[in-house]
Order: C-alpha cells, then structure tokens, then sequence
C-alpha cells in the first residue's frame, strides 16, 4: 500500500524549502502539502481558536490554511486526508532550529503535533536564513525519511530534529545524533525610538551564542555535521518528582 507523506512548515505554501522538500520526497509515496498561507515563524505550537480557519485547494495534494503550522497539522489529519499519514515532515525551514529555540519553533511545533497524534515526525532546518542552495538539504532529507518510515510501526512514534549546515554535500562531514543545546542571549530585545519620540522594541535582535558542548546540535553543526536530534514531548522533570516527593507537600497541614 502507498505511503502518506504529510509535509508543511512555518515559513509558508511558497516558500522555498517546501518546493524543494517536495521534490525530494517523490517517489517515497503520496506527499500531501498542506502549509500556512502566510509565515508563520515562532508561532511554536499555537492553534488559532479567536478565528475561523480556510482552507484553500491550490492543486492536486497542495493546500494552504489561514492559520499556524499546527493548525495545518490538525486539520489535514481530521479534515483533509482520508487516511491518518505515516510521516509528518516539517520543513525545510529557513534557518536553524537548535537548542532552547525549538521551543519557538513552529516547524518543530508541527512536527510535535504529528508526534502527539502518534505519527512519526520530523522537523528539518537549514543552518542559514539565506541559504544559496536546498539541494543538499533536500537529499538529506530524502534520506532521513526513508529511514523512518522503514520503521514504521515499531512502537512509539519517533521525532527527529534535524539541522543541516549551508554547505555543499560533498562538504559535509557526516552526521551526528546529538542533544539539544544551550542559548546565550545576548542583547535578544533591542530598544529603539521612532519619530515621536516613544520606545518599541524589536524581539531577537542579538545574534545568539551557544554554552560550549560537544555533543550539542550547535557543535555538530558548527563542525560541518548534520545534527539529528531525537525529541519527546513529556517535559516531566523525573529526578524532580523523587525530590519533591519527599516534600509530602499538603497545603492542609
């Protein structure tokens, strides 16, 4: 039986790295689009609930949704597909999704919400906002989600976060399974006065820089490697719970 590939993203139907992710999956099933109509960047896992969704048909397989790469998740796997996908892939974003930052991500965001429905996922990004070429990006891609659906069925969902340096594919050294890392902020809110004399501020206006770790997806990355990252989405803290109970919190006492 065909495979169903579900494939969306943060930075919209038109964006490049969609056409390319596009590309690269044919010929591994039937790949359905179903992508924001407009950019969607750090929207991280909102769903649209204060106003109502469209759904718009471009062609065969391709769709636009007025809202957030999880709503596109969402309402392609209760509204659009006549079958639940066996892959969810997010991408190819326009820039690195490392670290602390996947917690803004909304192409990691999207994957999550094919992992919560129980459905394999990957979230794929390329280390650069102005990249000159996908192609390298898009046969990785091709790779990793062959490899994934190989393991279709086999327990629990997987879910993978993917970063690719800009770099020709014979320049790549490799891959890597790595963790996530750790951000430094530096100056991430930048104050400015417009010509009436009162404040605004732009958010993320500091380039980042990274805690030194080398089994980190900014190491790998940095080294020329692709950083694959598995991720769950259970944030329970467990050294914390054995700790806290030993608290025998009880605000009655």
């Amino acid at each position: 039986m065909e495979k169903t590939i579900l494939i969306t993203n943060d930075d919209g139907i038109r964006a490049a790295g969609l056409r390319t992710l596009e590309r690269s999956l044919s010929g591994l099933g039937r790949i359905v689009m179903v992508a924001p109509e407009n950019e969607q960047s750090a929207t991280s896992h909102a769903i649209t609930l204060d106003r109502p969704l469209r759904i718009k048909e471009y062609s065969e397989n391709r769709y636009s949704v007025t809202g957030t790469p999880t709503d596109c998740v969402l309402l392609a796997f209760h509204r659009i597909l006549d079958a639940r996908p066996d892959l969810v892939v997010s991408g190819i974003n326009h820039g690195p999704n490392m670290g602390e930052d996947v917690t803004y991500s909304g192409t990691v965001a999207a994957a999550i919400e094919g992992n919560i429905l129980g459905i394999d996922s990957i979230a794929i990004s390329i280390t650069s906002w102005d990249p000159d070429s996908f192609e390298a990006a898009g046969n990785i891609s091709r790779y990793l989600a062959s490899r994934m659906l190989d393991r279709e069925g086999r327990g629990d969902a997987f879910m993978w976060n993917v970063n690719i340096p800009p770099l020709p594919e014979e320049e790549l050294r490799g891959m890597r399974v790595t963790k996530l890392g750790s951000r430094v902020y530096n100056n991430s809110i930048v104050k400015k006065t417009d010509p009436r004399g009162k404040d605004y501020f732009w958010m993320g206006g500091g380039e980042p820089g990274w805690n030194v770790d080398e089994k980190s997806d900014f190491a790998a990355v940095s080294g020329g490697y692709i950083s694959v990252t598995p991720l769950k989405v259970d944030m329970t803290d467990y050294k914390s719970v054995i700790e806290l109970e030993q608290w025998k919190l009880d605000w009655r006492s």
